[in-house]
């Protein structure tokens, strides 16, 4: 049973003066909650650890897949491997920053990987900005979190040019590189996460601009243009597979924009690798038995309780837990029904008194650096609730 502590919620004003507009569920309940989940400094550093050791997994799962040529296995889109692959072998594109969603870690449990949000991860905000604010206003020691994601953020933004740990040359050597950061239109959510993004790349020291997507060009031979200005930089929170799935043409103008190198883009197609839930079925061939990951396979497990989830899904939609006998004891409807599907070994999350399920995610920028809790049901799905940390 994992411990909590209460506080004093912050209002909405407040919330929407940061650039925070989506903190009210449509039942009208607040989307952060009041509480605090309370870590020791062992069981901070213990997500430290466990994420930067995935990470690494990750990466040689990926480089896996590459060299066998097991695109087609994980469910990646026919019409970006040529870009994958490109992405993969220029260091130049760098992956910015993901989120490890885990299990266990507060409750005496060991540590599982559920899956790596590598491409479009939410709860940026909240785990940046909105945690670290709950404790000011409530008096609390704002270093006694582990939360350094947005200062992680600058640092690896600088070496989208460093290209290496040290970021102290980035100064010297950026050339005035122009970064456009863009989501769609009529979501206040993805559109505040790109502008924080965006702020943050400002203070990194980056000449930045903003745009919907259907506001900018994009040109195979002279790369991507806002207003006729080009960008040699642009993020996107926009999913790699959406773009393969509903936008065949955008997608056959990125791999050529950049295999004409003119211009990057973040999060770099690669992490669509790693984004795949069939990467878990990877990392259990390549690392059977291994004490941060669940068992997982493209075919149920024989006699086991288990989780059934679509290889590109997101806030739960279309996710089954099956019984020891294979019978669907909960599910969630979603609109990924139509993908591959993954079974992966089931795994309590850690909860609460009143029964609420409780699930970490670690973001990783370079190394592990920030930690947030989403509560909700077995499943958790978009009415799930925000949920900061304090280290005791």
């Amino acid at each position: 049973m994992l411990k909590l502590q209460k506080t004093t919620p912050l209002d909405t004003d407040y919330l929407e003066s940061l650039g925070f507009v989506w903190h009210t569920d449509r039942d009208d309940s607040s989307y952060i909650s009041n509480e605090l989940v309370i870590i020791s400094e062992e069981e901070a550093e213990a997500y430290y650890e466990a994420t930067n050791t995935l990470y690494d997994m990750v990466v040689e799962a990926a480089e896996h897949v590459i060299e066998n040529n097991l695109f087609h296995e994980i469910g990646i889109p026919f019409n970006l491997v040529e870009v994958i692959k490109a992405s993969w072998e220029n260091d130049v594109h760098w992956h910015l920053y993901g989120r490890f969603d885990l299990a266990g870690g507060v409750d005496g449990k060991p540590i599982k990987l559920l899956e790596f949000n590598a491409d479009t991860p939410t709860a940026l905000f909240e785990t940046a900005i909105v945690q670290w604010a709950m404790l000011k206003k409530n008096a609390l020691e704002e270093e006694h979190q582990f939360n350094a994601l947005y200062e992680a953020l600058i640092e690896n933004f600088k070496r989208l040019v460093t290209l290496e740990e040290d970021v102290s040359t980035f100064e010297e050597r950026y050339d005035g590189w122009n970064f456009l950061f863009t989501s769609v239109k009529g979501n206040s959510e993805e559109e505040n996460t790109v502008r924080l993004l965006q702020h943050i790349a400002t203070e990194a020291g980056f000449n930045t601009e903003f745009a919907y997507i259907d506001e900018i060009e994009f040109s195979p031979d002279e790369g991507i243009f806002y207003e006729d200005k080009n960008y040699e930089l642009w993020f996107k929170l926009i999913p790699w597979e959406d773009i393969a799935l509903e936008e065949s043409d955008l997608a056959m103008l990125l791999t050529n924009i950049i295999k004409s190198q003119k211009a990057i883009i973040f999060n770099p197609a690669y992490t669509l690798l790693f984004q795949s839930k069939g990467l878990l079925k990877i990392l259990w061939d390549l690392y059977p038995n291994h004490p941060l990951l669940l068992e997982s396979s493209f075919e149920p497990l024989e006699g086991k309780k288990q989780v059934k989830k679509p290889v590109f899904g997101r806030e739960g939609g279309s996710v089954t837990i099956l019984d020891e006998n294979g019978q669907e004891s909960e599910s969630i409807e979603g609109d990924y029904d139509s993908h591959k599907m993954v079974y992966q070994a089931y795994t309590e999350l850690a909860s609460d008194i009143e029964g609420q399920s409780y699930q970490a995610g670690v973001f990783y920028a370079y190394e592990a650096c920030g930690l947030g809790f989403r509560k909700g049901g077995k499943i958790l799905d978009n009415m799930s609730k925000f949920v900061g940390h304090i280290v005791q």
